[in-house]
């Protein structure tokens, strides 16, 4: 497929991968972000017994009946209870138990009477009002009940999650496994940015940008050593990697210069190209292909273009791949506060920095090989073709980064 809109790519790219359906146990405190691998049921009763909410003395209600401001009743104080260490005596007929909030409730206790509501003396205890069956007391299961289902498969954990799953006795959590992300950089023009500049050549920005993107998304990513233009070195490269990967991002090499092999690379590895540039600006020459059931997606060697085509198709393949609904792409509307007095004859995603249903244009160009200006953004306004210009106020349609 050839020159065809964005939609229809995405289409294409996202019914060619699947979910990933393997999964892997970790330990408790490193699965925070993660996405759960099977639905978890509670293996218990939270709380695992019946307990005080707070500081008082477990007391039999019925003994409490009579009490009142002129008819003070006494019970004796026979143990006490502390959050961790029950008592293992049966209370009687006005006897009492010293408790803690958190404290196991004792035999034959069905209610607390709260320390400022009673008046301790020596090892007895006196109250004035009475209490009714249950009055501060808290049921086992009343947070959790043993098999309910807790957490479902594919929720992306959170310290909330985390601290549920903790509660239930679980050191170690089913995890679906991460996407094995991997980046080639293409082009003799690069250099990695550890290295002295030569004349002629510039450093790798992209390698940097689009795996810092991935990490701020949640990803972990493999980086492949720099590839000159050189197509069979780019193929032995691709095909040394492409099976330890769920996903291959490559950047340059995609338009039609002379320097431009993924055409010839992809003939070589025999993948199967299912598109080939797309009717939007910046990032028109992206190219999607299928390698051994892997997506490989070559962006443009540009920085601002391949970011923006990573935004718009990778971002939405890594939510399918991934199973994390976080990494969904959102679009919302706003109002631009400026004019943008340019036609746009193609559809175009231009930088903005958007906030509170606004957006406003960074002062600079709008280049796709200019970085600079896109720093202090967090969104794309998308600028439909034959577009002759914004003005000021007008309702755009915004993708939030």
């Amino acid at each position: 497929m050839y020159n065809i809109e964005l939609e229809q790519a995405l289409e294409v790219a996202l019914k060619s991968v699947r979910a990933i359906e393997d999964t892997e146990k970790i330990p408790l405190e490193d699965s925070l972000g993660r996405i759960l691998g099977e639905d978890f049921y509670a293996p218990m009763d939270n709380p695992p017994f019946n307990r005080s909410p707070l500081d008082g003395f477990a007391i039999r209600s019925k003994d409490t009946t009579m009490a009142s401001e002129d008819n003070p009743i006494a019970f004796k104080v026979i143990d006490k209870a502390y959050a961790g260490i029950p008592s293992n005596k049966t209370l009687g007929s006005f006897q009492a138990i010293r408790i803690m909030t958190g404290g196991k409730m004792p035999l034959e206790a069905d209610c607390v009477i709260r320390l400022e509501d009673c008046i301790e003396n020596g090892n007895n205890m006196v109250l004035k009002k009475s209490l009714q069956p249950f009055e501060n007391y808290c049921y086992k299961g009343e947070d959790i009940k043993s098999d309910t289902l807790l957490i479902e498969k594919g929720t992306k954990l959170s310290a909330i999650h985390l601290g549920v799953l903790g509660s239930m006795g679980q050191s170690s959590v089913k995890v679906i496994k991460r996407p094995k992300i991997g980046i080639l950089v293409t082009g003799d023009e690069i250099i990695e940015y550890s290295s002295p500049l030569i004349d002629g050549k510039i450093y790798d920005t992209n390698g940097i940008l689009l795996g810092s993107r991935l990490k701020e998304l949640g990803f972990d990513y493999i980086k492949i050593d720099t590839e000159k233009d050189d197509p069979q070195s780019v193929a032995e490269s691709i095909l040394k990697n492409i099976d330890n990967l769920d996903i291959l991002i490559t950047t340059g090499g995609v338009s039609v210069g002379d320097k431009d092999i993924f055409h010839e690379v992809v003939k070589i590895i025999n993948a199967n190209q299912l598109f080939w540039k797309l009717k939007l600006k910046p990032g028109t020459p992206a190219m999607y292909s299928i390698l051994r059931d892997k997506p490989i997606l070559s962006l443009s060697g540009n920085p601002f273009a391949s970011l923006v085509t990573f935004e718009l198709i990778a971002r939405p393949l890594l939510e399918k791949i991934s199973r994390d609904s976080s990494v969904k792409t959102i679009r919302t509307k706003a109002k631009i506060m400026e004019d943008f007095n340019k036609t746009s004859k193609n559809r175009r995603f231009i930088r903005c920095i958007y906030e509170d249903g606004k957006v406003k244009l960074p002062k600079g160009g709008h280049s796709s090989g200019m970085l600079l200006t896109m720093k202090d953004c967090n969104a794309f306004v998308d600028i439909e073709a034959g577009n002759t210009g914004l003005r000021k106020f007008d309702e755009v349609e915004v993708v939030i980064l």
